[in-house]
Formats: C-alpha cells, structure tokens, sequence
C-alpha cells in the first residue's frame, strides 16, 4: 500500500501562465510607480540576490518530494 502523496502537481494548462505572468509583471510595475511616487525605497531585494533567493526557493521545492522518498 502506497502512502498518500505529501506533494500536489501544481502545473496549469493553456494560455494561464502566460496570464499570470502578465499580471504579475502589471502589479510590480504599478507597485514601483506608487512607491516611486511617494519617495520609498524599492521593496526588491539588490538584483542578483533576489534571483538567487528565488532559484533556491524553487530548487527547495524540487527536492522536498525526493526529501520525502529517501526518508519514507
């Protein structure tokens, strides 16, 4: 008897990630004019960190189903 998957495919079909980047893309520019506007600091971490905290992010999420294999 296999155990229940700990881990749901979260993959989208279509043209709704294409959407959701799009949208994505949309609210960032219009949070940077707002803060831009008002005189704050860009609420972004410095560019190279930010891309390395979201592939490390990502990697993370890869792993934990083979985390879950080897200690199952």
């Amino acid at each position: 008897m296999n155990p229940p998957a700990l881990v749901t495919d979260n993959t989208t079909t279509s043209k709704k990630p294409m959407i959701e980047l799009l949208l994505a893309l949309a609210v960032g520019i219009v949070v940077g004019i707002i803060f831009s506007a008002c005189k704050l600091p860009v609420p972004a971490p410095p560019a190279i960190a930010g891309v390395v905290g979201i592939l490390g992010i990502y990697l993370g999420a890869q792993a934990w189903p083979f985390i879950v294999r080897i200690f199952s």
